[in-house]
């Protein structure tokens, strides 16, 4: 796989996915966007990858959105064409292994809209946050008109997004937007903390998970739990939840194989 703007690794069960526009503040232009599409794709078919943290190039920005810039440099221009939406991931809901995002700095329009998108946002203590598009004659498009709304409670999204104000790492986990902040210094290694407790679980029982939790959501109880899950019956059939209960019963850590 061949990738321009996009730093994509894979160490122990962890997809490391870096937006690589640093000159930019990360902002993400068409190229990017297929490029995340074919890193999403390797992702989700790599068996050994469990969890993916989601960063940005530097210390100024996870990533400042649509590259506004090459817009207007490429107007009337047909960029190519990807199929997951934003960053391959605000219109793709196929991915059930868990989703870090690590905030490195402003997470404004659609890289609020990435971050929405993930499980678990961990952002450094200076991260900013905001759905800035009115500012400039657009919206919020890939998600974060709906999702934002999803996570807090309607007025203080309603008033984030039809003033397009920012808002600090401390008022989004105020908010419970995100789980954790920690300095800039610790920030990797936070996420990274979050994605070996991940991996303490059956990789296969958190995909069942997250499957469940987010096909069941907006769903009324009853039908929520009355729903087939294909993962959830994957698990069940599987070799981890053999070696769960054995382990457990020898009082020993469990070797997850995912499978």
């Amino acid at each position: 796989m061949k990738l321009e703007f996009i730093q994509y690794e894979k160490r122990e069960h962890i997809a490391y996915i870096t937006f690589n526009r640093p000159e930019r503040m990360n902002a993400l232009h068409p190229a990017c966007h297929v490029e995340m599409d074919q890193v999403w794709d390797d992702f989700v078919a790599d068996k050994a990858m469990w969890v993916s943290i989601v960063t940005g190039a530097g210390d100024k920005a996870f990533s400042a959105g649509n590259d506004l810039r090459w817009t207007a440099e490429h107007r009337g221009e047909a960029g190519p064409r990807n199929r997951g939406g934003f960053a391959g991931i605000t219109a793709r809901y196929d991915i059930y292994k868990p989703i870090i995002a690590a905030v490195n700095g402003f997470a404004l329009g659609g890289g609020f809209e990435i971050a929405l998108a993930c499980d678990v946002i961990i952002a450094a203590d200076h991260a900013r946050f905001g759905l800035p598009e009115p500012r400039v004659g657009l919206m919020a498009g890939a998600g974060g008109v709906h999702r934002l709304p999803r996570h807090i409670p309607l007025k203080i999204a309603m008033g984030l997004m039809l003033t397009g104000k920012h808002i600090t790492a401390q008022e989004a986990h105020r908010w419970g937007v995100v789980n954790e902040v920690v300095p800039l210094k610790d920030l990797v290694a936070t996420a990274e903390r979050w994605a070996h407790e991940i991996m303490e679980c059956s990789p296969l029982s958190v995909q069942a998970t997250k499957e469940a939790a987010l096909t069941g959501l907006g769903r009324p109880i009853e039908d929520a739990l009355a729903r087939h899950y294909d993962l959830q019956a994957k698990l069940f059939r599987s070799k981890d939840a053999v070696e769960g209960p054995l382990a457990f019963s020898q009082k020993r850590k469990p070797n997850w194989t995912g499978e």
